[in-house]
């Protein structure tokens, strides 16, 4: 697994994706599973990042707000439609044009960072991680 988030990440970085938005991607996956070890860890690495509270309280409804750039809504679809798989043609239309948003390689990036937090996600909630105060 850490060989595999590892490829994923300079995969992300080699499509020129912000650490910011990896952070965002990895919440918003998280979110979706309710991971709460991940959360916890992604939150504060966003937040160490230059995250706001405001874009942090919003994320869960990303589509309804106006604090995320075309690029970020374009990442978000992604993750959202990778992590509720199971829920395909079910998912609500966000009215975001990836592909006329983000390139091929950005694409696979995200693609591949929201199969990796996926993993982990279910990594820690299958194996009951503690998360405390």
């Amino acid at each position: 697994m850490l060989e595999f988030s590892a490829q994923a990440a300079a995969a992300g970085v080699d499509a020129g994706l912000s650490p910011l938005l990896v952070e965002l991607i990895k919440i918003r996956a998280s979110q979706l599973n309710g991971c709460a070890f991940c959360l916890k860890m992604h939150v504060a690495d966003a937040v160490k990042a230059g995250e706001t509270s405001d874009r942090l309280a919003v994320l869960a409804g990303w589509w309804e707000s106006q604090y995320f750039s075309a690029e970020e809504q374009a990442a978000l679809q992604i993750a959202e439609r990778v992590t509720l798989l199971s829920d395909h043609g079910r998912l609500a239309d966000r009215g975001v044009d990836v592909d006329g948003v983000l390139t091929e390689k950005q694409i696979a990036a995200v693609t591949w960072l929201t199969v990796v937090i996926n993993s982990w996600n279910r990594i820690a909630v299958s194996s009951h991680y503690p998360v405390a105060p």
